[in-house]
């Protein structure tokens, strides 16, 4: 039986992030992951058309950047596919409201970087093969109990590890979180969201898209193809509709589907010639009560998922390895344990309002645009268009979105 400092289990984008961060602090750290190294690692083919693009992207703030450069994994994960926008276009689909984000407003050089999360995660795990943390790939947790050394985790490889810390990282409907006995609070919004990839008549000026609707927000973000001719014309979409009214759309053919989505963005990208296989998922708000216990927390999806209104789920993840790894780095200086309590706890302080307040944001935002009475109307409209133009505040909420 091995013992390490700090097991993470999960080794997605926040997971793997937060192994490396520890692993580089000093701490000896095991990160346990169900998908083998070599897949996590391999070259992404060449994509020249919709369907060579993975439907599941991040649109990456600045802050969750400046964290991967330091990890190492940003330079990696760049080195394939990704898309900075320079601007982001945003409109009532109900009214007459929009407002438009442009970086050179902040003076930086992109609001963000759209990339499929398949490459992102590929620079990770190259970091993950080059660092001295011990990566148990291929492999699932199949049992934990507490122990004299702090948690003992079950491998389904027949090994058995003990840690003074366990990071739950393994997603939403995160085991850790369950063997830990941590309760959670959720509701379903009876909403789909349609992932899928796009190619369009007229190019995206790396610009994000976003049109409200009454029934969901449709998202069209940019994307680049390994084509040296092609100049902008691919977009992933994120369209989220009452659960009927997907199921309605999933069951169209290419080219009907193709028509409705590009009436949906009121042709501001022209047709919509040709669209990947589509996928849907449900669409549920859950956040754990406790991030932490002694010895055990929860970062990711595993503390809470988000309606993707904002495309700000990624971005949370990263916050709360930022977070738990300040409070990592001064236990390493005070020559604390990683499991320490008090230590974990000042991690969910930082954390679970920020969190909560996103979230809370995130659901008063779907409620004002699926309401369609007159005064709501006139209300989303003209604050729109107030915010558009008062630059001063409008900068700084996309400066406080992108972490500046």
């Amino acid at each position: 039986m091995s013992h390490f400092d700090i097991a993470v289990v999960g080794g997605g984008m926040t997971g793997s992030a937060l192994a490396l961060g520890a692993a580089t602090q000093g701490w000896r750290v095991a990160l346990v992951e169900t998908a083998p190294l070599s897949s996590l690692t391999a070259t992404p083919a060449e994509a020249a058309g919709v369907d060579d693009f993975e439907p599941r992207v991040s649109a990456i703030s600045l802050a969750s950047q400046r964290l991967l450069e330091q990890l190492g994994a940003w330079q990696r994960a760049t080195e394939t596919r990704h898309c900075p926008y320079t601007a982001m276009d945003v409109w009532d689909g109900e009214a007459i409201g929009r407002i438009r984000f442009e970086a050179d407003e902040l003076g930086a050089p992109s609001l963000g970087t759209i990339i499929e999360n398949r490459n992102l995660v590929r620079g990770l795990f190259l970091q993950v093969e080059a660092s001295e943390l011990n990566c148990f790939d291929g492999q699932s947790v199949t049992g934990m109990a507490s122990c004299e050394q702090g948690w003992r985790l079950e491998l389904s490889g027949g090994e058995q590890l003990t840690a003074a810390l366990v990071v739950g990282a393994d997603g939403a409907h995160s085991r850790i979180r369950q063997w830990a006995g941590l309760p959670t609070r959720e509701w379903d919004y009876d909403q789909e969201a349609i992932v899928c990839t796009v190619r369009t008549e007229r190019t995206h000026e790396n610009t994000a898209w976003q049109r409200f609707t009454a029934t969901g927000p449709l998202a069209f973000l940019p994307l680049r193809s390994d084509d040296a001719n092609d100049s902008g014309h691919f977009c992933s979409i994120v369209w989220s509709q009452d659960t009927d009214r997907a199921r309605e759309l999933l069951s169209l053919e290419g080219e009907p589907f193709c028509t409705v989505l590009g009436r949906a963005l009121e042709g501001r990208l022209g047709a919509v010639e040709a669209v990947s296989k589509r996928h849907a998922f449900p669409l549920r708000q859950r956040h754990s009560k406790q991030y932490v216990q002694p010895g055990l927390a929860l970062i990711g999806d595993a503390a809470h998922t988000i309606h993707p209104l904002a495309g700000q789920g990624a971005n949370l993840g990263y916050g709360d390895v930022i977070a738990l790894l300040a409070e990592l780095q001064r236990a390493m200086e005070r020559q604390e344990s990683p499991g320490d309590l008090m230590l974990l706890q000042r991690y969910q302080r930082r954390r679970k309002g920020e969190n909560l307040a996103m979230m809370a944001a995130m659901e008063g935002f779907k409620q004002l645009f699926a309401r369609d009475e007159l005064p709501l109307r006139w209300l989303r409209s003209t604050g729109m268009r107030w915010l558009d133009r008062a630059a001063p505040l409008k900068n700084q909420v996309a400066a406080r979105a992108m972490g500046l």
